[in-house]
């Protein structure tokens, strides 16, 4: 039990993730600033804006709606988030605390963060926030079924392997699932799908601030807008680190290979960040076609050339 807890609330879960989440976006954010000529934020600015919100700004509760469920939506964010990180790190570093079939509980805990985030701004009682929620809910339906062609593809190529560890496994035998022609065409689907989950441009969509004021976060301050940073935080590391697990051959923690494995998340988040900076936000319709058409017919070709052995 406490072996457990540890797992989920210091390593590799809350704590770990959410510190490496947070230079992460130190990261994203230096890279933003490189690629407009400015300077950047320094290294603890992250942390700081998370401390700020947690420990000075004050929680300001709408008088419409529901307290109770406003409130908690974060929380659920960040545990749903929490949940994920410690189940795909924990096969990722050679821990072989998972179970069989975790790849397919992960999928499911993934999707808490952005329904909670529906169900909180719903509860707030702000039209403007029920537009983002609106706007959370189409671009889910439009990017998931692309993201579970990918998880199954994924799992055929690994020879019908349907946890983290064994599809880890099968990479280091076999080599990583990119280094096929299939593997290359799942790998640009699940790159905008992760640019989609994490709310960046063009994707950006449930809290256009220039049109909404945040969104589904508009009413959110103090420690409950500090949760769903933190768990933002979370997300930006857990979702490129599991691209890496299912088609960039996984992730070490020993000898040279953590310098790899660094740099393996680092280009993830670079390429998700060079996306962000130079296409504009689309709108819902346009961002559904785009996965409902061109993201799963490339997902479905490579079904085809999986089936193929390419």
């Amino acid at each position: 039990m406490a072996e457990n807890l540890f797992y989920f609330l210091v390593f590799p879960g809350l704590l770990f993730a959410g510190v490496v989440g947070g230079l992460l976006s130190w990261f994203d954010r230096k890279v933003t600033a490189w690629v407009q000529f400015r300077r950047g934020p320094v290294l603890m600015q992250p942390f700081y804006d998370f401390l700020k919100l947690l420990l000075v700004k004050e929680t300001i509760v709408p008088a419409r709606g529901s307290v109770l469920t406003f409130l908690s939506a974060p929380v659920l964010a960040l545990s749903g988030a929490s949940i994920s990180a410690a189940l795909i790190l924990l096969p990722a570093f050679g821990i072989t605390s998972g179970f069989r079939g975790d790849i397919i509980v992960i999928f499911y805990l993934l999707t808490i963060p952005s329904i909670s985030y529906v169900t909180g701004a719903l509860a707030s009682g702000n039209p403007l926030a029920s537009v983002g929620a609106s706007r959370e809910i189409k671009l889910l339906i439009g990017f998931e079924l692309t993201l579970l062609l990918i998880f199954a593809t994924v799992i055929m190529k690994s020879g019908m392997n349907i946890s983290l560890y064994e599809i880890i496994a099968y990479q280091q035998q076999n080599g990583a699932l990119i280094g096929s022609l299939s593997g290359v065409l799942l790998f640009i689907p699940l790159i905008f799908c992760i640019q989609a989950k994490l709310g960046m441009v063009p994707f950006d969509i449930a809290e256009a601030e220039t049109e909404l004021s945040g969104g589904a976060f508009i009413e959110y301050s103090g420690p409950p807008y500090a949760m769903i940073k933190f768990t933002k935080y979370i997300m930006l590391f857990v979702l490129p680190a599991l691209a890496v697990v299912l088609l960039l051959g996984g992730l070490s923690l020993t000898g040279t290979s953590i310098l790899w494995s660094v740099l393996k998340i680092l280009a993830v988040v670079l390429l998700l960040t060079l996306i962000r900076n130079t296409n504009p936000r689309l709108k819902v319709g346009q961002a559904m076609r785009f996965f409902f058409i061109w993201m799963n017919a490339l997902v479905l070709i490579a079904i085809i050339l999986t089936y193929s052995g390419l």
